[in-house]
């Protein structure tokens, strides 16, 4: 089938050892690529009920049969895995330049099990992988890792992942960073690798994907570059990325602030994309295959930080940081970031978690002297974390544990030990969906349903006939997965436009409702590998604190309305009445 290669490698780390098979035509038409293939797999290839952090735990690169084509938004690459930081599905997206190579190795999912007894990193190319050894770069940072393993390899264009402290240390919000500053960043990816010893992948190779129809797809992206470069979405993505959320969250009540306790921020003009666009030197940054330019490569001007360079911040950075840290210096903030980045630490969960340390310091739970606003106390938290000392050690293991050995249950704010993002649901109660039902946890990805709540497209306080408009978002956002596409794309993409994307590259010429089959199908797979993991029910829910209290403008979500959001979806799925699918 065009737009696959339709081969699979399994890396044996314990033994060192490889084998190659190839995927069927029917497979790929069950499931595209990407998350319908590597959940296919997980399902078949995972013993129920392993420990995450184990050999037995399988780790998948997936690509979709997009990658390396000039689809716009298609330079992007999933990894996916079971969760240490939920102990349910994991799955993980990043962009940046890596997916290329990736792509050129000549394969559509490499699948990684075992682990090996010293560190390694792997050379994986289209003539095979290597084993090296990674003793002296245990220990480093992601950037210096990144750099001293594409030296190693000596191949002009190759693209590596990588790990840092926090992976190596086994902290279950660890990420997987490329190109610096992009990071498959959320469920603990990086701790899965770092449990296998591994430090870094490197890619390189020269096998090019056949797709159905170049000519096409060349005209097609010239047709969508023409008709969106100066798209009023595409202008802002460009001018302010994604720190625009900040202004917008903030206005519609729904910018979480001081753990959850408000939906408005007072510091907020300190921290939004126009006071980042003032302080710090930004220019605007693409991925391959991309004119939206939405990375913001940013230089500090002034101050401590002067000089600090990043991709970022993100608006979920951001959030975690400025909004539920009380942190309102932007140039913080970066640093904050930064500090992430390199020791390999997912930024949303990090926020979260520094934030409910300070609850629990300012309520005499801990010993240690935190405060909001205080960024320099937050940056020690997060080495402290990523060396799983003293407190760190506590909140290295994840909310669920922390929350737990703090008691703190009832305030901790997470659906499945994964926290929200920057979304509150008692202001946007479609994203109390959202976050219930997520496969990963409290995840605003899945579905992107804060996007028709805040525009307009539907009331976000509205509760009957929510669900409905949901799964078609939900299931185009899965169709984005199976591809990879870029979810910045959804507003040039709809339904139409991504059946014209598939027949362009794999020939396959699928409706509406086959594309939603297909969606469907990946969303019941998710859900049963969750359901064999020990998911019920009750744990597609928000948690107490966020229904039992209102914000300050007395928005809020009950528990009768999230039975009811959720009850509709399972029936609308087909699934019964304990969210079990049916087919």
């Amino acid at each position: 089938m065009k737009g696959f290669f339709q081969k699979l490698i399994t890396i044996d780390v314990t033994k060192q050892e490889t084998s190659v098979e190839s995927i069927d035509d029917t497979t790929l038409k069950a499931y595209l690529g990407g998350k319908g293939l590597a959940t296919h797999l997980l399902l078949e290839k995972n013993p129920p009920k392993v420990d995450p952090l184990s050999p037995e735990n399988h780790f998948i690169i997936a690509l979709g049969p997009v990658t390396d084509s000039k689809i716009y938004g298609s330079c992007r690459y999933g990894i996916f895995s079971k969760s240490p930081l939920t102990g349910f599905y994991a799955e993980s997206y990043s962009g940046g330049r890596v997916a290329v190579p990736m792509s050129r190795t000549g394969y559509d999912i490499i699948v990684i099990k075992g682990a090996s007894k010293e560190p390694v990193w792997l050379e994986i190319s289209d003539t095979g992988v290597k084993f090296h050894n990674a003793s002296d770069l245990w220990g480093m940072d992601t950037y210096q890792t990144e750099d001293k393993v594409k030296e190693r390899c000596g191949v002009k264009g190759c693209g590596a992942m990588v790990i840092g402290h926090a992976g190596e240390n086994l902290v279950k919000f660890a990420v997987v960073e490329n190109d610096y500053w992009r990071s498959a960043g959320r469920t603990g990816m990086g701790a899965v690798l770092g449990s296998k010893k591994i430090k870094a992948l490197v890619f390189h190779g020269n096998a090019k994907r056949e797709f159905y129809d170049e000519d096409r797809i060349k005209n097609y992206a010239n047709e969508i570059f023409k008709e969106f470069k100066d798209h009023p979405a595409t202008n802002i993505y460009k001018t302010q990325g994604t720190p625009v959320m900040v202004g917008v969250l903030n206005k519609a009540g729904g910018f979480p602030t001081r753990y959850w306790s408000k939906g408005t921020c007072g510091h907020w003009e300190k921290i939004n994309a126009q006071s980042m666009n003032e302080r710090l030197n930004v220019v605007p940054k693409s991925c391959i295959s991309c004119f939206m330019g939405c990375g913001k490569l940013s230089t500090v001007k002034e101050g401590e930080h002067k000089g600090l360079k990043i991709e970022g911040p993100e608006y979920e950075t951001i959030y975690s940081f400025g909004g539920l840290c009380m942190i309102d210096s932007i140039e913080d903030i970066t640093w904050l970031n930064d500090i992430c980045d390199r020791l390999g630490m997912d930024t949303m969960s990090a926020g979260n978690l520094s934030a409910l340390a300070i609850e629990a310091s300012l309520q005499g739970k801990i010993a240690d002297k935190l405060q909001y606003g205080d960024a320099k106390l937050v940056a020690e938290l997060l080495y402290k974390i990523a060396r799983r000392e003293g407190l760190g050690g506590l909140i290295a293991d994840g909310i669920k544990a922390a929350s737990a050995e703090l008691g703190m249950e009832d305030q901790a704010v997470h659906v499945k030990g994964l926290e929200p993002a920057g979304y509150d649901p008692r202001a946007l109660k479609g994203m109390g969906l959202a976050y219930s039902v997520s496969p990963r946890g409290a995840c605003h990805l899945r579905s992107t349903f804060y996007k028709p709540e805040l525009s307009g497209v539907i009331d976000p306080d509205q509760i009957e006939n929510k669900a409905e408009l949901f799964i078609d978002f939900e299931d185009r956002c899965t169709l984005f997965d199976t591809l990879i596409l870029c979810r910045f794309y959804r507003d040039f993409y709809p339904w139409e436009e991504l059946g014209k994307i598939i027949e362009m590259t794999t020939g396959m010429s699928l409706s509406k409702e086959e594309l939603q089959a297909v969606a469907a199908r990946v969303t019941d797979n998710t859900r049963r590998f969750n359901i064999r993991e020990g998911l019920t029910f009750k744990d597609d829910r928000l948690p107490k604190r966020l229904i039992s209290e209102k914000l300050e403008d007395g928005k809020e979500i009950t528990s009768e309305q999230v039975e009811y959001l959720v009850k509709d979806y399972y029936q609308l799925r087909g699934w019964s009445d304990e969210g079990i699918p049916q087919n």
